[in-house]
């Protein structure tokens, strides 16, 4: 039977990579229309592209048996406001074969040498290895870190830094127990390295990055965030995570007085927050925040919270209050009192409350005011057990689906 001329139009669209991917970060609002045309587009293809599992970023590329040969497409899978960061897609593929390293002269075959080269590159491993850093990984643009088909862990040392740059994709790691480093000499490039002061020690620190997509990682027990992004970033995806044994586990938002993070838009979809988590899932400051069929299985003071009048828009989220009964509430709107922070727009729509769980909600309520806090069609928290059945690193292996 011949397709449908609109069917053939509207695949033809999702398998052409985008001519804007490398864009400059848009304003928010002129992101919102095509929020809009994008939803029911992807609800449309989802019947015809979809191998079952209901999750887009995973129906995208997880049906292909031949998924190792088409590393590269998985950048156009992406969703949400990190949508266009296409990473490496468009260089080679380069193999780590060194779990070694050397902050300031990295051998070629080492992770760092790779991440810091002026060129695209996507970025695989030649086969199970864990990688103890020795400061922070200084990433540069259009890099993608895709673990796929192996057993990769970014542990026991500093972890990885995204500054300043943009395009980048960290796909499939393990990362966890991640220190302090600083004080030392760390190259960033072929051309250029510097002196770095104390970091944070976060698994994944975006600072002043852009169109990022984290995904299908493992993350748990860092000395500061899990992930956090700050300093004005945007446009920043943060998907099919499993995130276990911390406590701060993703800021975003860099201080109440830093106005800059206004523009900041990030989606938070598909992810596990599990076993041993206590707070900030996310902390949210000044920006606009899409939390959207995640689920909460633990938490010990809160699920979500922020300061700053962020625009928090919780969609089609599982939430499991623990069995504390003074612990029961999902919010906690930060520093400030009621009079003000009942001005704050955090809305609830269609999440699924278990355990005496309560979300506070705040702001007028108009749909206007989430508009840029609004990335993708939400799916029923009845679907969200399915969708995030997946979430954390996977096992891969070639020749047979994902």
């Amino acid at each position: 039977m011949a397709m449908p001329l609109s069917l053939l139009s509207l695949l033809s669209l999702l398998l052409i990579p985008s001519l804007i991917s490398s864009s400059p970060v848009p304003n928010p609002d002129s992101v919102i229309q095509e929020v809009h045309r994008s939803i029911n587009a992807s609800r449309r293809s989802l019947g015809f592209l979809s191998c079952g599992s209901g999750n887009p970023i995973d129906d995208c590329w997880r049906c292909d048996p031949k998924w190792e040969q088409n590393r590269q497409r998985l950048a156009d899978c992406a969703i949400g406001f990190g949508k266009h960061a296409i990473g490496g897609r468009d260089g080679k593929i380069y193999v780590v074969t060194d779990a070694g390293d050397h902050p300031v002269n990295p051998k070629p075959g080492t992770l760092r040498y790779a991440v810091i080269q002026d060129e695209p590159l996507w970025i695989i491993f030649k086969g199970d290895m864990t990688i103890t850093l020795k400061e922070e990984l200084m990433m540069n643009s259009f890099k993608t870190i895709d673990g796929r088909g192996a057993n990769v862990h970014i542990a026991g040392g500093p972890c990885i830094t995204i500054q300043y740059v943009t395009n980048i994709i960290i796909h499939g790691l393990n990362i966890h127990d991640c220190k302090q480093g600083g004080n030392a000499y760390v190259r960033d490039s072929p051309s250029h390295y510097g002196w770095r002061t104390l970091s944070d020690g976060d698994g994944v620190s975006i600072f002043g990055g852009s169109h990022v997509w984290v995904d299908h990682c493992s993350l748990s027990n860092c000395r500061d965030g899990l992930i956090d992004a700050i300093h004005g970033s945007t446009a920043i995806t943060i998907s099919n995570n499993y995130m276990t044994h911390h406590n701060k586990v993703m800021l975003l938002g860099h201080s109440d007085t830093y106005t800059q993070d206004k523009n900041m838009q990030v989606t938070i979809a598909f992810n596990h927050f599990g076993e041993g988590l206590v707070q900030r899932m996310p902390r949210c400051r000044h920006g606009n925040f899409h939390v959207v069929n995640n689920d909460y299985t633990h938490w010990e003071m809160y699920a979500i919270g922020g300061s700053a009048s962020p625009t928090i828009n919780s969609q089609g989220n599982r939430f499991l209050a623990p069995n504390d009964r003074f612990n029961k509430e999902v919010t906690k709107h930060e520093e400030a009192p009621q009079n003000e922070w009942s001005k704050w727009n955090w809305r609830s729509s269609g999440d699924l409350l278990l355990n005496g769980a309560f979300f506070t909600a705040s702001g007028a309520g108009a749909s206007s005011s989430y508009a840029k806090a609004s990335s993708l069609g939400a799916r029923p928290s009845s679907l969200v057990s399915s969708i995030t059945a997946g979430a954390g690193s996977l096992k891969c292996k070639k020749g047979s689906r994902c």
